[in-house]
């Protein structure tokens, strides 16, 4: 397992547990200053959770709402990588119901137990958690309509072996629809070397034409990047303070370039 890969597991698993154990809201940067809530606040409207159990809403450390963007239907089997307390899961199951299965695939022992209990207290049937890493996915081919992830495809060491599983999974014709932080030009190295902010959801993130030109290498088409919220000064000072470097000048060479994006492909199908 590499570096990256175990610290992304600890500080999830840590994630989790701060829920299950205080009720608190988890963050993607460091506990002590919550310096992820510019990434993952207010990412969905109230009504929207109102029927979900409060762990699988204070779990939630996503940077967009695929759900809401995704334009599922009933009948379709959808997946989400890197599922977490199972929050994008559990909207979806809704969605895709009667007729339609939502699974979530995550590596962290405390989020799958997480997620398993926010299904049972939801009361959701359609819906299965599994354990993997989104590298290697536990599922056969072509065996979902839709791939959804929130936030999760920037934390992996090996992008391409990410893509190139989603591709194997997803049927003729079907779709990739995620939320991810994606970044528009050069930032600074010192913000790239940065574990905290790896796990962070900001060192690991894939400049935008990057991500199209793996997309379309690993055989997608219909390529989209849609920006869905730019991360301004303050809320990059905020990110780059909590991950203890020089925040006042970093932000100066961050702000405006690292945003929440609503990236879609599709997989052709076969003449």
């Amino acid at each position: 397992m590499s570096d990256i890969q175990e610290a992304v597991r600890e500080k999830y698993q840590s994630a989790a547990l701060q829920v299950v154990e205080g009720r608190k809201r988890a963050t993607c940067g460091s506990d002590a200053t919550g310096c992820c809530d510019p990434v993952s606040a207010n990412l969905y409207q109230a009504a929207e959770t109102a029927w979900l159990p409060e762990q699988a809403v204070l779990a939630s450390l996503g940077c967009g709402n695929p759900t809401a963007l995704a334009d599922l239907a009933p009948g379709e089997i959808v997946l989400d990588l890197g599922s977490g307390g199972g929050i994008d899961v559990l909207l979806s199951a809704r969605r895709v119901a009667p007729g339609g299965k939502a699974y979530g695939v995550d590596m962290t022992d405390a989020m799958l137990e997480l997620a398993r209990e926010n299904q049972r207290k939801a009361g959701v049937a359609n819906v299965e958690f599994l354990k993997g890493d989104i590298e290697h996915i536990p599922l056969p081919d072509a065996s979902v309509d839709v791939i959804i992830s929130n936030c999760v495809i920037n934390l992996s060491a090996d992008k391409p072996a990410v893509l190139r599983e989603a591709f194997r999974v997803l049927k003729p014709g079907g779709r990739f629809a995620v939320s991810d932080v994606v970044v528009c030009g050069e930032i600074p190295d010192a913000v790239r070397r940065s574990m905290e902010l790896w796990v962070g959801c900001i060192a690991g993130a894939l400049e935008e034409q990057e991500f199209r030109r793996l997309l379309l290498a690993t055989g997608f088409s219909d390529v989209d990047i849609e920006p869905t919220r730019i991360y301004e000064f303050e809320e990059a000072r905020t990110v780059l303070a909590g991950a203890g470097l020089d925040a006042d000048q970093l932000a100066r060479e961050v702000y405006g370039r690292v945003q929440g994006a609503f990236v879609r492909a599709r997989k052709p199908v076969a003449p």
